[in-house]
């Protein structure tokens, strides 16, 4: 076997143990939460307005989108990551979603691995992120390669991943992150469809989210903590002692997702922002909204309904779920009196409890 063929199996096996792990072993942050639950919106008794004429129009990048929700990056690389990406991007569709994918590092190296990322099929009309760990742009990959990963996907937008941390608990792990905010503007002014910047799941600051906007980022996922802790999933699979148990020191790492966003929005403030980061509800987006974020994504939550076995009934409480996350939105929308994102975005009646 080569040595291109062994990084291919590793790289399939570890995206499939990625998946398992998040299914099966508790690998939230423990000790974090992700700050919503500081705040309450205050009841509008009165609101003036339907129900039904609550509308979530808003937009993607100067296009009319449906809602302003979006399925977060998660996984891809492998036949079962490819299943999950399809029943997300059928779900999507139907309900007006953006969607992520997640990482393209395999389609890139061998393009034999690319059809499990190609969702155009089953997503003609929603957005899609295309993904690429920013990292790999200090092992070997530069501007053509991102340009590839968008080309194949059929991609609106490209999202350059920040997992550091991750990195340094995989046995596997790339960590030079060294003169990455350079490179990373390369590929936002080369690539021909707006770049943004993620965490997957310990926030950005406030000052980072300012240097990756004044560097050309078109939009900011402040993927925060309060959710998956990929330090937790990792140590599942790590067999080194020394990682494995430190992994527990770092169980509370991170900034909230809220504290993350209101940061970000001071900071960044004509940056589009994506929230996300242990959200849960349609409340909880309607909060995040309200904080300033453009977007509200939705990850690991979505999970156990998209690997499900029988793929009809996979979709169909997909779909529900869908269908709930936005009810509770127009609700807490509708609860407060406003009958649009942009008003949502622009209320007074959210506050610290």
């Amino acid at each position: 076997m080569s040595q291109l063929d062994q990084h291919e199996g590793d790289t399939a096996k570890r995206k499939g143990e990625h998946i398992q792990i998040c299914l099966q072993e508790e690998v939230n942050g423990t000790g974090i939460v992700t700050g919503f639950e500081r705040y309450r919106f205050k009841h509008n008794a009165l609101p003036e307005l339907a129900h039904e004429d609550v509308s979530l129009n808003t937009e993607w990048f100067g296009r009319t989108a449906h809602t302003p929700l979006l399925v977060s990056s998660m996984t891809g690389g492998t036949d079962e990551a490819g299943a999950i990406n399809r029943r997300l991007a059928v779900a999507a569709e139907e309900r007006g979603w953006a969607i992520g994918l997640g990482s393209m590092r395999a389609a890139i190296e061998k393009e034999e691995l690319a059809a499990s990322f190609l969702i155009r099929k089953e997503a003609p009309t929603i957005p899609v992120i295309a993904n690429i760990g920013a990292v790999q742009l200090n092992y070997g990959f530069g501007v053509e390669s991102c340009q590839r990963a968008v080309d194949l996907s059929g991609a609106n937008a490209l999202v350059l991943h920040l997992n550091a941390l991750q990195e340094v608990f995989q046995p596997e792990g790339d960590t030079n992150f060294k003169g990455l905010l350079k490179k990373i503007g390369e590929v936002c002014r080369n690539v021909s469809v707006p770049v943004g910047v993620k965490e997957v799941g310990w926030g950005i600051d406030g000052e980072t989210a300012r240097r990756l906007s004044e560097s050309g980022v078109a939009f900011i996922d402040v993927a925060g903590a309060g959710g998956t802790s990929w330090s937790q999933v990792e140590k599942f699979r790590v067999h080194d002692p020394v990682r494995r148990e430190a992994a527990e020191a770092f169980a509370d790492w991170g900034i909230p997702t809220a504290e993350s966003l209101i940061e970000i929005k001071e900071c960044a403030p004509h940056t589009m922002v994506i929230a996300s980061g242990g959200l849960r509800n349609g409340v909880e987006a309607a909060k995040a909204i309200a904080l300033g974020a453009n977007y509200a994504g939705f990850g690991r939550v979505l999970l156990p309904q998209a690997a499900g076995v029988n793929r009809e009934v996979s979709l169909q409480k997909l779909l529900l779920q869908f269908e709930r996350i936005e009810f509770e939105l127009r609700t807490a929308m509708f609860g407060i009196g406003v009958g649009t994102i942009e008003q949502l975005r622009r209320t007074n009646r959210l506050a610290l409890k």
